[in-house]
Order: structure tokens, then sequence, then C-alpha cells
């Protein structure tokens, strides 16, 4: 009797704690927190790995949004929503011991996956909310939110008429032996699309011939503002600089407009230098574009400089002194001439033959500056002429440079691979295999 009695002291004192347990479930007082509570006493921090160590998250679905592009940079910073749902069995309850379906965990006292951007440069992983929903089959929904920031070369080459795409590649991890695949639904949504200059005009799930899965965004530019503030103002400009060949070139006035409207075309440079990134694989056509026009004013105040000193000088070398002598200075000397004449004759007044001599001069004298005058003449005459060349070698080059620049835009010359930093990943660690990490849906 005593052996017995102390045998059934020790298999209650042994199964105490599962009869505990078992009455929480049973017992028809424990509510929802009474559930969750139980669960939490698990501590299950560690990820529910299967037989071949593998974990497998559905994303259900992604609600992506736009919040800026960096055309400078080329990056692009995103706002996703993922709902997650994956199952960890050992959260589940047998519906006889407990008539809840579902009850509230906090996300911090339990396993959740983490998950990295492959393009990423800088990723915020954040909870959506500080809780999960748990099933009684012990199925888990959870969602994050992903703020990142990726790198996106677009082909800016028609700069401002662009459209492009940028992958967003939504990765688990992947170890020897060990992986953390995701499914992707077709479950995805655009939140907002106008973002400043840039417009994000939709996004979709791509499948790509290695099965590698990834987020393509759909990006196109408003020009309006490109347009008004770099397009238009040089051609404004270039415009201005046809209408300078109407100012005259002799006094040195249009030289100075010219200035002007290349100091003017500099402040554009900078705008341009500012908006727009200095290398890549496409660089923007509008680079190009100022590029000619400013050679093009560069030239044309170096032909106007070249024009003004021929208009005064037989020779557009700056070393040779100008042989322009002014007609009231002639005419004074002249004066002069014929004074100095007069006294050397006054004291042979009436003398006929050198009063006679005196008149062959100065008519001599006014020949030699009519004859000067007909010189420069001849010289603006000859200088009109080749600033109305200039000006229609201009005119015809600006057409033909318009014509080109319309027909090189109408091709595609120039293309763009978003997708190298899976190549480069792929060459710089060989036990990363980022092909198999995504699942279609």
């Amino acid at each position: 009797m005593i052996l017995q009695y102390f045998i059934f002291s020790l298999l209650l004192f042994f199964l105490s704690p599962l009869a505990f347990a078992y009455g929480n479930f049973t017992d028809p007082f424990c509510d929802r927190r009474c559930m969750a509570n139980v669960m939490v006493k698990k501590e299950l921090f560690s990820a529910p790995l299967n037989d071949n160590c593998t974990i497998v998250v559905n994303i259900t679905s992604i609600q992506y949004e736009t919040m800026s592009f960096n055309t400078k940079e080329m990056q692009m910073t995103s706002r996703i929503k993922v709902n997650l749902e994956w199952k960890d069995p050992d959260l589940g309850w047998m519906q006889d011991r407990a008539r809840f379906p579902t009850i509230i965990l906090p996300v911090d006292k339990i396993w959740t996956p983490r998950i990295v951007l492959d393009n990423g440069i800088d990723t915020t992983v954040e909870p959506y909310t500080h809780d999960v929903q748990v099933r009684r089959d012990g199925v888990v929904d959870h969602a994050l939110i992903l703020f990142t920031t990726v790198s996106c070369e677009i082909n800016l080459f028609t700069y401002p008429f662009v459209s492009g795409s940028c992958p967003v590649a939504i990765n688990g991890w992947t170890e020897k032996g060990c992986a953390l695949k995701l499914e992707i639904s077709n479950d995805v949504s655009l939140i907002g699309g106008d973002r400043g200059e840039w417009k994000t005009t939709g996004v979709k799930k791509i499948v790509d011939s290695s099965h590698r899965v990834y987020l393509e965004v759909f990006l196109s530019i408003n020009p309006f503002s490109a347009f008004v503030t770099l397009i238009l103002p040089s051609v404004l400009i270039m415009v201005t600089d046809l209408g300078s060949f109407s100012v005259p070139f002799e006094g040195g006035e249009r030289n100075t407009f010219k200035v002007t409207l290349v100091l003017s075309f500099t402040m554009f440079l900078l705008i341009l230098n500012d908006h727009l990134p200095n290398g890549g694989t496409c660089s923007p056509l509008l680079y190009y574009h100022f590029t000619f026009c400013l050679t093009c004013l560069v030239l044309s105040i170096l032909i106007s400089m070249m024009l003004t000193r021929l208009s005064v000088d037989d020779s557009i070398l700056i070393c040779r002194r100008s042989t322009k002598v002014h007609p009231s200075d002639q005419n004074s000397k002249t004066q002069n001439n014929s004074l100095d004449q007069e006294k050397d004759t006054g004291v042979k007044t009436g003398d006929v033959t050198s009063e006679i001599a005196t008149l062959q001069e100065t008519v001599n004298i006014l020949g030699r500056i009519d004859e000067r005058a007909d010189h420069v003449e001849r010289k603006l005459a000859f200088a009109n002429r080749v600033d109305k060349f200039v000006f229609g070698f201009f005119i015809s080059m600006y057409i033909l440079y318009t014509i080109i620049v319309i027909a090189i835009t109408q091709t595609d010359i120039c293309k763009v691979n978003n997708l190298d930093f899976w190549d480069m990943s792929n060459n710089a660690d060989n036990s990363f295999d980022y092909s198999y990490t995504y699942t279609n849906a």
C-alpha cells in the first residue's frame, strides 16, 4: 500500500506541468490572452526549419510607392508594404483544446523573416504593426514596411523626354544547405504616382529567363520643367545671337552684346551640371547640345571681333598698327600746311606762281583724303559681305544641326542593363545562389 502511494506521488509530481499546460488549453475560462501567454512562454525565436533546411514564406500582396527619384545620383527611394505569411507548427494548437481560431502575439516574441534587397543601397525594415496574427494551424500573418534606396540607371540620352524602368529585387537569404525562399504573388499594387519631376506609371512582378523574380517599376519624366529651364533658354540665346548680326560691328557694340550672351549661357551650364549625372553608360544628349551652342557662341564672338578689326585696318593681325587717319585730323593738318605756306609766301604777295603751287598742293591733299575714304568704304563693304556670309553660314549650320538632333533622338543607340548587380554578386561570391531564391507563386 505504501509502495503504491509512493508511485502515485511520483507520477503526480512529474506530470503536473503537462497537466497545467493541458488545463490552460482545456480550461473554458482561458481566453485569447491566456493562450497568447502560453505561446509567448515557448520562446520560439528560432526559424521553423523543415527537413531540407528551407523556410518558405509567402508574400501575399505588395503595395509599392515611389518616394523620390534623384536624377543626379540615379537613385530611387521607395516605400514598400509587404504582407507575409508562413507556417510555424509549434505555434499551432488542436481544435479540441481551444475554441479560438486565431490569437494575437507580440511581433518581438516569435521568429519573423528578414527581407533584404539585392540592389539596395540603404534599406530600413520596420514592422507594420507590433502584433502578428497566428491561426490554429500555425500560419502566421505579418506585414513589413521597407524604406529602401536602390541604384537605378535609366537611359537619359533623350532627356527630358525619357521613360524607363527600375528593378527592385526583394529577396530572402540563401546559404549552403539552408535558404529562406519567398513566393511572391501577382498581387502588386501601386500607391501614388507623381513625385516631383518623375512619375511612376506602373509596377509589376517580372520573372526572367534565369528564374529571377523582381519588381519592375516603370517611370516617366515630366519634360515641362527641364524644357523651360534648359532647352528653351539655350534655343532663345542662339536665336538672339543670330539677331545680333543686325547690330553694326564697327563700334564694338556687337562684341559687347555677344559676350553678355556667353555669360548668360554659362549660368544654364551650371544648372545642367547640377541637375544631370556627369557620367554613366548613356550620357544625355543635352550635354552635347550645350557644348555645340557654347562653341557656336564663342565662334560668333571671334568672327565679330575679326570683322571689327578688318573694318579699321587692311589686316586682321593684331601685330599691325592701324593706318587709318581720322578726317578731322587730316583737315587740321591740311590747314596747318596751308598756313605755313602762306607764311612762306607772305613776302611775295601777288606772286601767281606761288599761289598756283599752293592750290596744287591743296588739291593733292584733298585727293589723298578722297582715296583714303574710298579705301575705308571698300573695307567696310568687304567686311559687310563677310558678315552676311557668316550669318548665312550660321543659319545653315543651325538648320542642319536641328535635323541631325531630331534624327538621332528617333534612333535607339543607347541601352542600359539594370540587372548587372546580380551578375556582379554571382561573380563575387559563388556560395550565393540568387537564381533559386524566388519561387513563382
